[in-house]
């Protein structure tokens, strides 16, 4: 096995996922002359999480996202709602910037506008979608939103949905012609396309980062290694992003940073089920959401939906969770038992004691029948039938595992940047919303990690190029979420 001299860049990016691409188009353009080098492990950009077959492919804005809505002493609260929505919003400008520039191009292989849909039945479930859709009727961000108990009405929506179903039934559903479905992995592919392209831009496939240190002057030291040939090099960087999915979590253990100390990961794996017959594909249009079972994760949240893969309308029903010790879904099964140290052990145990429920839900879900797999499906869809469907491995995801500011140990959901203290080192860990939010995630990372250049005149006034909403609450300003939304949908091919 040979070892290549050492070479030197500003910033070395682990991991050609959504998170890697975006954040690498953006320190690009904020400083043209920035060297960048990408390292995936696989042959290819966004072929774990970012993969369109990986993920719900929902622009999550929290339009049909009941879990983004909590009712707390009978109130609900629109907080995560309309922070996921603002978000999501930065998504849309910061895509349409790179379709104006010509860094992308034919935005309806990876966006396109499918309205979004939440669908609940029963007196409870009904009271609480009716004062959801009231609490936030009333926020600018959610204006367009319909709601409505008439059977009519909802199978105009969604005829599928209502097919056979009970008269005696109490449904409800609200409706936002604003949604997107979106291939975050093709989006991600002619992000990475573009900076393959660019001067002082280097992209590195089937190659591992195996180890990271530290060095004295308070860079880092990144050691990779080519799988086929198994030849060794190390680079210098001055900052380095780990965004490498579930092994995210193995590589901020290697860093040794006492950020990372006590985080844990939980691995949840997940499986959909797939109809692609042309006829059933062409009576639904929407991406339907209900509400989680009992002691489920938010990833598992039940949707029927439309998909466009590859210019191609299919449905998709799921997700189903399971469990399995990998991190990635090419993992190893060792991942689980390599994460664990004397530092968070701790954390992971009291976690896990926590999260019994958790447990409990995703062993039944693992022993599940493909019988009872139709069963759930025939909830939102009462005519399904088992031919027309069949069942599609999702992406691994790995829930954090860490300490609260009290110093509790808490499994916790969303997604979380952990950096070093001096920004020479940022780790992603988490799952959903992250695609939809990535634009919005990476501003957070860049100001805690490039806080003095973030201030600065020449990229404050970039910021603003690309995000023109960028230091606002769209919320709090009507008009220009207007107009922005009007411009972005023109620029992006949308409907709405």
């Amino acid at each position: 096995m040979s070892t290549n001299k050492g070479t030197e860049s500003d910033i070395v990016l682990i991991g050609a996922g959504i998170m890697s691409a975006t954040l690498g188009l953006l320190l690009k353009e904020l400083n043209p002359d920035a060297t960048i080098e990408i390292f995936e492990r696989l042959d290819s950009a966004a072929q774990e999480s970012s993969d369109a077959m990986n993920n719900a492919g929902t622009g999550h804005a929290a339009f049909c996202e009941l879990n983004y809505t909590p009712e707390k002493n009978g109130v609900i609260d629109t907080t995560k709602a309309l922070n996921i929505c603002e978000q999501f919003e930065e998504s849309r400008q910061f895509w349409s910037y790179l379709v104006r520039k010509n860094i992308i191009q034919s935005p309806k292989t990876f966006v396109n506008s499918v309205p979004h849909m939440s669908f609940v039945w029963g007196d409870a479930n009904v009271n609480f979608l009716q004062k959801r859709y009231q609490a936030l009727k009333k926020e600018p961000l959610f204006e367009a939103m319909e709601y409505s108990e008439e059977k009519a009405t909802i199978k105009e929506w969604a005829p599928l949905i209502m097919q056979n179903r009970s008269e005696n039934d109490k449904v409800a559903a609200t409706y936002m012609n604003l949604g997107t479905d979106v291939n975050f992995g093709e989006l991600t592919r002619r992000m990475i396309k573009h900076q393959v392209n660019q001067n002082g831009v280097s992209v590195t496939f089937n190659t591992e980062v195996y180890d990271l240190k530290r060095t004295k002057d308070g860079k880092w030291n990144i050691f990779v290694k080519d799988i086929k040939t198994g030849k060794q090099r190390t680079i210098t960087a001055k900052f380095v992003f780990i965004g490498a999915g579930g092994a995210s979590i193995l590589l901020l253990k290697k860093s040794g940073i006492p950020e990372g100390k006590h985080y844990g990961g939980f691995p949840v794996s997940g499986q959909w089920l797939v109809c692609e017959d042309e006829q059933l594909a062409e009576q639904h249009f929407a991406k339907v959401y209900g509400l989680a079972s009992v002691g489920a994760p938010p990833m598992s949240v039940p949707h029927l939906d439309t998909r466009f893969v590859n210019g191609k309308k299919s449905l998709l029903f799921g997700p189903y969770a399971g469990f399995s010790t990998k991190f990635l879904k090419t993992g190893s099964y060792w991942d689980l038992f390599k994460s664990i140290s004397t530092g968070n052990i701790g954390t992971m145990v009291g976690a896990g004691l926590d999260n019994m429920a958790l447990t409990k839900y995703l062993i039944s879900e693992v022993l599940a029948s493909p019988e009872k797999k139709l069963a759930s499906l025939k909830q939102y869809f009462p005519n399904a039938k088992q031919e027309n469907w069949r069942l599609e491995i999702a992406g691994q995801r790995v829930q954090t595992m860490k300490r609260d500011k009290n110093g509790k140990a808490e499994l916790a959901f969303g997604t979380e940047v952990v950096n070093a203290a001096d920004g020479s080192l940022a780790v992603l860990l988490g799952a959903s919303p992250g695609a939809s939010t990535t634009v919005t995630i990476m501003l957070q990372l860049i100001e805690k990690c490039f806080p003095n250049e973030f201030k600065s005149p020449e990229w404050q006034a970039k910021f603003k190029e690309m995000i023109p909403s960028f230091g606002l609450k769209l919320n709090d300003h009507p008009e220009l979420l207007k107009e922005l939304r009007a411009e972005t949908s023109k620029t992006l091919e949308l409907k709405y």
